[in-house]
């Protein structure tokens, strides 16, 4: 079984190559939904939330507003919160994969917004990497969030740089196109990738 990792800075179009390569048959971990599901009502990573923003989880309930917020205003609580979530996450990672290398699937996407922070790119037979130009990127997390967009700068700058992730990838999807554009390179990349 060979694995794909998959990276970008949030707004960079990750999800939507995502679900490009899902609907090309490549079963894809997304890293985003595994910890939604954790921090879901009742999710398994509340209870250390709480220990560590206790007017984020009221009544088994994550306010993510009241998190985001406090992430923004405590730069050092998001390592803090990486630390909770990334064991979880890890956890159900490694069973997707032993459930696909036990049935024997060709190629799996590994799709993690900080592969190469966490060190999940070491197990990656290939990264791709989708990136868009830096005042797209903001503009779509701004409408996203429905924040300003000098908080989406602010959000971006606590990762790792675009620029960087394009150097250790080994392809890079543009995303700052036309989404036709976008689906022509990933059919092109996956002629290579799995020819």
């Amino acid at each position: 079984m060979h694995v794909l990792g998959l990276t970008g800075g949030m707004g960079m179009g990750k999800s939507t190559v995502a679900t490009m390569l899902a609907k090309a048959g490549l079963p894809v971990f997304d890293a985003d939904a595994t910890v939604r599901a954790l921090q879901a009502d009742g999710g398994a990573a509340l209870p250390a939330i709480k220990a560590l923003v206790p007017e984020a989880v009221q009544h088994n309930h994550l306010d993510r507003g009241v998190l985001r917020r406090a992430v923004v205003a405590q730069p050092g609580l998001l390592r803090q919160l990486e630390r909770v979530m990334h064991p979880l996450v890890w956890a159900a990672r490694n069973r997707f994969l032993a459930y696909h290398r036990r049935i024997g699937t060709a190629w799996v996407v590994l799709d993690v917004p900080l592969l190469f922070e966490t060190g999940s790119n070491r197990i990656c037979d290939h990264v791709l990497v989708v990136s868009a130009p830096a005042l797209l990127q903001a503009a779509r997390i701004a409408r996203r969030r429905g924040v300003p967009v000098a908080e989406a700068r602010k959000l971006i700058a606590r990762q790792m740089p675009d620029a960087r992730k394009r150097l250790l990838a080994d392809t890079v999807i543009e995303t700052g196109v036309a989404l036709p554009e976008t689906r022509r390179q990933v059919r092109s990349f996956l002629k290579v990738l799995t020819s």
